[in-house]
């Protein structure tokens, strides 16, 4: 559940280098600059051609892979240099026209000093091999294609830049804003191209067709040598822009994002968006100082898929979406399928490749051999940034593993780990839905993580919310000015209990971002089970809603189809793709066929959703209840506690005892109990042994196996101090510990407490209707047969020779369990020795045995 926050996150903020760094744009003095070179222009004789000739050599350069950028390292300082080289120019025009009548309009951008010394540098690097030319001028740039890439609304620049064959030659044009001049690197030609002012740079060569190229560019004070981005074929191919027009491309992140690659036999960065809305898409990062203006993407046809393949550009690079809206305005966008990002308040995406080599092949060939419903599964919930507050996913490694491993439960629960800028979500505000949270490492350390779990032989699952995403201007919400990933009509589109916003499901594109995410976790990074975070408030359009404020489905009902249909494909898809693999849904209504088969149809008319298993919110709601009255008045809510059998078997049902029970006023769970210390923790074993004997799976959150007083804070999380053996009171604390892990070790070695959790014959009450005594007791069955036998004694008294039926096929009965051992922290009244039956009908048996009941306990019993 998410809890309801003022925001969920900052704004992102450049940092001052950034600031500083930022190219600032002079469309302006670039004309002017134009108009002072053209004066200077008007003869064409032999020598001035001779002198272009050698100009053109000494510009020419193979720098690398210099960052052109540096050159307008800081904003002020490119305004300054922008006024000087003005009046620099001018007065070098006035002395040197008569020497450089065909100076190229570099000579408008920079002073005689800077550009004399850039020259002797180049001439240095260029090889005598090399051919300089004069490329000719190529026919003009039409005005609708300057405008368009001028504005960022262009949505084929490749048509326009890059290499095209025409007639006399090839034309060249690049798009590089601030650049000083631009120069084609063909084998041994050399061939700079004019300036044609606002950032263009193009000529004409004499080559009958387009070779492999480079571009040499010179900035103030630096040389770029790099591949053209604009020579390049779309690094997407058609299969995969059909599957995701389709919405059904189950592997998505390996087609949207940024995917580090070789393609036509450079390394570099293939960038792809999904923004039908948008007018235009550029690419904007580290290195290219976070202006987009110069690496303008393409519209991959109707898909409303952008495109750009960046050579050079490689992993742990930022970046982000520089967005032209529908009415001309920008937004700049992180990526929403970005695999790794900044750590928040930072918002940004970084390219990102795994390199991680998996160690779990064991885990994962034997984690199908039983579906989780008819296996032992037993679930420690944490929130990793609080478990043990600063570790990393590799510290976490090192400890969570042996601690969940000593106590014996079979899976670890995390609460969600992908990307959320408010930590005060716990993860439910999710704006990175592809990317593990960076707070505590990178995702290859989450991988390590996971991998070190399933070496210690321990389950991992994962809160997965596709409910609803937060409003932050630099993520999800109308990402390309409109509406997309949300609902257009306003009132489908506001999730009314947490200010943020609902997924469009029945969208495809939306849904297909969905589903593959699901896969993604799982095949990625190995995840065993997704727990479905709200599905409620997706399953209802009047789910908090007053009337009004919601409109009906086609059919006049309040059931979201498109949620149904999306949860159906998504089950359906997980378990098609990820054996052994286990879905979760935390369901708070009695919605039919949350855990039936998506191909079976209920009486409602609808298929199951197809999950593998249920939070049984009905049980965990009443038993907590029961259990926070006194027992005097215990007898009195008694069907508190045995409602839940006349439903377990609707569905696959886990038991939580989760987070959202232990915090916001609500108490820890030993704080729920009431009376002294003493009897709160007697009340708190007891309470766990009726759980763990209750049909379905246990779920326990952080901190409750050692009865911690106070609610859990995401602030400091545990209180580990009370274990601390310096501690007056730790003896309680250790005790009921101690408890957990032995449930969890008998549980285990006890098929009758898992094997049939999902069959009516795997039960049977023996009293279920002792209100006064305030005891409840039943069997559970293995497939086998083989019984155990739970007796739950509810009152602060000790019952002696309590009489309970029992079958006469089992010659005698052992104590396995009492939560009043002493080492527990009990009174320690125990049955010590094999109790037999008798032959005295009881409870509608023809056998019966007679036990001590311990106070406030629960004692489990086996067949000796």
């Amino acid at each position: 559940m998410t809890p309801r926050t003022p925001a969920s996150g900052s704004d992102p903020k450049k940092t001052a280098e950034e600031k500083a760094a930022a190219p600032e744009r002079t469309p302006a003095k670039k004309a002017t600059a134009k108009k002072a070179t053209a004066k200077k222009a008007t003869a064409k004789k032999a020598t001035a051609e001779k002198a272009t000739a050698k100009k053109v050599v000494a510009e020419e350069t193979t720098a690398g892979k210099a960052v052109a950028e540096k050159a307008v390292a800081k904003k002020a300082a490119a305004k300054k240099a922008a006024t000087k080289k003005t009046t620099a120019t001018k007065a070098t025009a006035k002395k040197t026209a008569a020497k450089t009548t065909t100076a190229k309009k570099t000579s408008a951008k920079t002073t005689a000093a800077k550009k004399t010394t850039a020259r002797k540098a180049t001439a240095k690097k260029t090889t005598a091999s090399e051919v300089p030319v004069v490329a000719a001028v190529s026919p003009a740039l039409d005005a609708g294609d300057r405008e368009r890439l001028l504005s960022g609304t262009h949505h084929d620049p490749h048509s326009v830049l890059g290499a095209h064959p025409v007639p006399g030659g090839v034309v060249f044009r690049a798009f590089r804003p601030y650049a000083l001049s631009v120069t084609v690197v063909a084998g041994s030609l050399r061939a700079e191209l004019h300036d044609d002012g606002d950032g263009f740079f193009s000529g004409l060569v004499p080559l009958q067709d387009v070779p492999g190229y480079r571009l040499s560019i010179a900035y103030e004070g630096t040389v770029l040598d790099t591949e053209d981005p604009y020579r390049f074929l779309p690094a997407l191919g058609e299969l995969d822009l059909h599957l995701i027009g389709e919405g059904r491309h189950e592997e998505l992140w390996r087609a949207l994002g940024a995917e580090p690659m070789t393609h036509q036999g450079v390394s570099g960065t293939r960038f792809t968006v999904w923004a039908p809305n948008a007018r235009g898409v550029s690419l904007a990062g580290g290195f290219n100082f976070w202006d987009g203006t110069g690496f303008p993407m393409r519209s991959l046809g109707g898909t409303g898929v952008w495109e750009l393949f960046v050579p050079g550009i490689g992993e742990g690079e930022l970046y982000k979406f520089e967005i032209t809206r529908p009415d001309g305005s920008k937004t700049l966008r992180a990526d929403p399928l970005a695999r790794r990002t900044e750590a928040p308040p930072n918002t940004s995406s970084i390219v990102h490749a795994s390199h991680y080599e998996w160690g779990d092949e064991e885990w994962l060939a034997r984690r199908a051999e039983l579906p989780a419903h008819e296996a032992p599964f037993s679930v420690y919930e944490v929130h990793l940034p609080s478990w043990r507050s600063g570790l990393t996913y590799r510290q976490l490694a090192e400890q969570l593993p042996a601690y969940v491993k000593d106590l014996g439960f079979t899976h670890v629960e995390l609460m969600p780990v992908a990307e959320h800028p408010f930590g005060g979500s716990w993860g439910y505000q999710v704006t990175g839905f592809y990317a593990p949270t960076a707070r505590l490492g990178t995702p290859d350390d989450f991988k390590y993580f996971v991998d070190a779990l399933h070496r210690a032989g321990i389950g991992v699952l994962m809160d997965w919310v596709p409910a609803h995403f937060p409003r932050d201007d630099w993520a999800l919400a109308e990402f390309d000015g409109r509406p997309l990933y949300e609902h257009e009509d306003p009132l489908r589109a506001a999730h009314p209990d947490w200010g943020t916003l609902e997924f469009d499901f029945g969208r495809t594109e939306v849904r297909n971002f969905l589903v593959a995410n699901a896969v993604y976790w799982c095949e990625e990074f190995h995840i065993d089970g997704l727990r479905v975070d709200a599905v409620a408030s997706m399953l209802y359009l009047d789910y908090s809603r007053e009337p009004g404020q919601w409109t009906p489905n086609e059919h006049g009902g309040r059931e979201n189809l498109d949620a149904v249909a999306f949860l159906q494909e998504m089950n359906a898809t997980v378990y098609r793709r990820a054996p052994g693999v286990v879905t979760i849904a935390e369901e708070s209504t009695a919605w039919d066929g949350v855990t039936r088969a998506t191909h079976h149809q209920g009486p409602s008319g609808f298929g199951g959703l197809g999950f593998g298993l249920k939070w049984n919110m009905g049980w965990m709601h009443d038993s907590l209840q029961y259990m926070s009255h006194e027992p005097v008045h215990r007898k009195y809510h008694h069907h508190e506690m045995t409602f839940s059998m006349v439903y377990a078997y609707s569905e696959n049902y886990v038991l939580p005892i989760s987070h959202d029970e232990v915090v916001h006023g609500k108490r820890s769970l030993v704080s729920k109990m009431p009376g002294d210390w003493w009897q709160q923790r007697a009340d708190h074993r007891a309470y766990l042994g009726f759980m763990w004997a209750h049909p379905g799976k246990q779920l326990l959150f952080m901190g409750q196996e050692f009865a911690q007083g106070a609610e859990w804070s995401e602030a400091h999380g545990p209180d580990w101090w009370l274990l601390d053996p310096a501690y007056g009171a730790e003896a309680d604390h250790r005790g009921v510990r101690d408890l957990v892990r032995d449930l969890n070790t008998v549980y285990r070695h006890t098929p009758a407490l898992w094997e049939r959790d999902t069959h009516p014959e795997g039960f049977q009450w023996i009293v279920g209707d002792a209100a006064d005594d305030n005891v409840f007791a039943f069997l559970r069955h293995a497939a086998d047969g083989t019984p155990l036998l739970s007796v739950s004694n509810f009152s602060p008294v000790v019952r002696h020779d309590y009489r309970l039926g029992v079958p006469d096929d089992i010659p005698a009965w052992h104590e396995t369990l009492n939560t009043d051992a002493d080492r527990y922290g009990g009174s320690n009244v125990i049955n010590p020795d094999p109790i037999k039956p008798e032959a005295t009908g009881w409870h509608g048996r023809p056998a019966s045995i007679r036990l001590t009941l311990p106070p406030l306990a629960t004692v489990w019993l086996q067949p000796s």
